[in-house]
């Protein structure tokens, strides 16, 4: 069976683009493919951080995953910091990594863009080696991902490829699983750019766990452009399309035959607004009922990471032995 690992972070509010690029894939997969999903709270302290308040996000995050659909009893979900494995297959990773690879990261480029390298936590540079530990750690197959993760998979590629060229066949190279609608979820109010935790403005992002009246009311004002024709056209009618997409993924559609169905932006964005509103309020409605109970979430992410050790540990001991370590 096909093995399918994913990890999220517990910063930030989760956005609409997040469920859709990420979690509801999540769903999917875990009744088609042995599925494992991780919060990744390591990596949530690359940067500046209240310990409370990653305590509570993370437990937080957990309690929005299962929220969603994942179920404990059907896929695994834990959290990273609860399997050392993770870190200690990141020390072996970065002795085969190169500077100059992990240099070039677009991530860490716009990070740093601001304050410098010279600022930056060590963490911050070499994370994406510790994410392709995460995904290596598993035998894993296949990762769904953003589309802004692209670089990423490559790098865990190569760093896979590259440990079994110089010490046997230890790790099994994962392919990224992008999904072609709604892997790219656009900002509101500049539909040039992603809807983003951290960049986008309050009314340029939708936010998983927002007030419904609030989404509704931040996607019928969403930025369109000056003519009045619905077409599915993403780089000239950006704003258009994003609206058409997440009417797509909320029904089910098709983007380009949907646009069909509207000559003005005002029923468009009317008719998103709604199906974006149905999509979520479920989800809302589940989380409340779940956060009522932090003892259950807890306890799932407990089983889930005695699961992910008894994974998690053969595939290290078989790197340690590649690498000449004494087993």
């Amino acid at each position: 069976m096909t093995r399918v690992f994913s990890g999220i972070q517990p910063t930030g509010e989760t956005h609409l683009g997040n469920y859709i690029g990420a979690m509801r894939q999540y769903v999917v997969d875990q009744h088609h493919h042995e599925s494992l999903y991780c919060v990744v709270d390591l990596h949530a302290v690359t940067v500046e951080h209240d310990p409370e308040v990653l305590r509570e996000r993370t437990l937080q995050m957990a309690t929005l995953l299962l929220a969603v659909g994942l179920d404990p009893e059907v896929c695994t979900l834990f959290a990273q910091s609860h399997v050392p494995a993770h870190t200690q297959l990141a020390w072996l990773l970065e002795c085969t990594a190169s500077f100059g690879e992990l240099r070039r990261m677009t991530q860490f480029k716009e990070k740093t863009a601001t304050g410098g390298e010279g600022a930056a936590r060590v963490g911050l540079f070499t994370y994406p080696v510790l994410m392709a530990a995460d995904i290596l750690l598993y035998d894993t197959d296949r990762v769904p991902v953003g589309d802004d993760q692209r670089q990423h998979i490559e790098l865990t590629r190569d760093l896979a490829e590259r440990f079994n060229g110089r010490y046997g066949p230890t790790f099994t190279v994962p392919s990224g699983f992008i999904p072609e609608v709604g892997a790219r979820i656009m900002d509101l109010q500049d539909p040039a750019t992603k809807m983003s935790k951290s960049r986008s403005s309050p009314q340029g992002k939708v936010l998983v766990l927002e007030d419904l009246a609030s989404v509704a009311k931040k996607i019928k004002r969403a930025v369109t452009d000056a003519e009045s024709e619905v077409r599915y056209d993403p780089a000239a009618k950006p704003g258009v399309s994003n609206l058409l997409s997440l009417l797509a993924v909320a029904t089910g559609g098709e983007p380009a035959a949907l646009a069909e169905r509207y000559e003005q932006y005002g029923p468009l964005k009317a008719d998103t607004a709604e199906a974006v509103v149905e999509l979520l309020r479920p989800v809302q409605e589940c989380h409340a009922e779940l956060s009522r109970d932090p003892g259950h979430v807890a306890a799932a992410l407990t089983r889930g990471a005695e699961r992910a050790v008894e994974l998690a540990q053969p595939v290290l001991e078989r790197a340690q032995r590649a690498m000449g370590f004494l087993r």
